[in-house]
């Protein structure tokens, strides 16, 4: 299982929902969130552009970094 708690949590805080996200990424909604609950791993295309959405480095968008 991977874990990427910030996900849901700048979602949310940016009140975009999951379809939203899904649609940006031009993905299914039920593959969204299952990135975001870490029952599959997110490729690293899709974390570049959710870190460009976000306006964020890839390190803080995974956690590695509180900055």
């Amino acid at each position: 299982m991977y874990h990427y708690p910030r996900l849901r949590h700048m979602r949310e805080d940016s009140d975009t929902s999951q379809i939203q996200l899904a649609e940006y990424l031009k993905i299914d909604q039920r593959t969204y969130s299952n990135y975001e609950t870490g029952k599959r791993e997110i490729p690293v295309h899709l974390l570049i552009r959710l870190a460009q959405y976000y306006g964020v480095s890839l390190d803080y968008l995974v956690g590695l970094s509180d900055r």
